[in-house]
């Protein structure tokens, strides 16, 4: 069944359930995010002018997601997508490629920016750790926004979308002031999967290693390339393995066991915000929130 035809026997069930129902209808233009982090940004830009739709629950890994038959009609009938594109939303790509093909704008926002690779050759998707990455997106999507709406003028697009932007640089810069407290010499991060390597990067830190390999969540190790991990977390003597709210932490909670040391394993949010009152339920609350966990663990005493 051609994804057209889905779109339409969606759309007319949707409408026979809302003839059904007393809520007021919202007939305010539709925006789908695929992860909470850009649903979170657009939803900053966008304001109440657009009704922002995000595909991807919390605490869900973007690597794995799917969509259902009811979110994929959601996308045919928004006036825009944003999705991160760089291969993260592995489970959504074909979805993507046909609401292209039907004529829905999406816009892929690591497009946008210029991206760092993996040592495999992949792009990596991970640009949300890069704050200065970041505002050039937020100031993409509000150009985007004022294609596809005119609501506001241009203008004003543009000025939520710088304001945006500011509030992201601010962001960086507080990053930076709290990771002064770590000493060069103990900037190195070992982590669930690679992550982190714009936030190594962009803040002067070394990943000297990653329990899954190839980018990915997707991707599977060996008992020897733990025990290789072990020995280098000994030799570099790292005091913390950093897991993932979105992935489990069986395998680096047994690589902790494996050095023989007391290593501690620290959670971060990576591929999903927190749940509201956890502090990383906004996308600037998320880096926060991580960089405080970060401070915690490598900085000394």
């Amino acid at each position: 069944m051609k994804m057209r035809t889905v779109t339409i026997m969606m759309v007319a069930l949707s409408l026979f359930g809302s003839a059904c129902s007393s809520s007021p209808v919202d007939d305010r233009p539709i925006v789908v995010a695929t992860t909470t982090i850009l649903g979170d940004i657009v939803r900053e830009i966008a304001g109440d002018e657009l009704n922002v739709q995000v595909l991807m629950p919390v605490g869900v890994d973007p690597h794995e997601f799917s969509a259902s038959a009811k979110q994929v009609a959601q996308m045919e009938s928004a006036v825009l997508v944003v999705a991160n594109g760089l291969g993260l939303e592995e489970g959504l790509t074909s979805v993507l490629d046909a609401v292209m093909a039907d004529g829905v704008p999406v816009l892929k926002v690591g497009d946008v920016v210029t991206p760092r690779y993996f040592e495999n050759g992949r792009p990596d998707p991970h640009i949300w750790f890069d704050p200065e990455r970041m505002a050039v997106v937020a100031r993409k999507i509000a150009d985007r926004l004022a294609q596809v709406d005119d609501g506001l003028s241009p203008a004003d697009w543009s000025s939520r979308g710088g304001a945006y932007a500011a509030r992201i640089l601010d962001t960086e810069a507080e990053m930076e002031r709290r990771f002064g407290q770590i000493s060069p010499e103990r900037r190195k991060l070992v982590t669930s999967h690679m992550a982190f390597g714009y936030l190594a990067d962009r803040f002067g830190f070394e990943v000297v290693g990653v329990v899954i390999p190839g980018g990915g969540t997707l991707g599977e190790t060996s008992a020897s390339a733990l025990g290789s991990l072990a020995e280098t977390i000994v030799a570099e003597d790292v005091p913390a393995i950093f897991v993932e709210t979105t992935v489990s932490p069986r395998l680096s909670e047994t690589l902790a066991a494996e050095t023989g040391r007391d290593v501690k394993i620290v959670t971060l949010y990576t591929g999903s915000l927190g749940a509201p009152g956890s502090g990383a339920d906004t996308y600037l609350g998320l880096l926060l929130t991580d960089t405080e966990r970060i401070v915690d663990a490598l900085k000394e005493g």
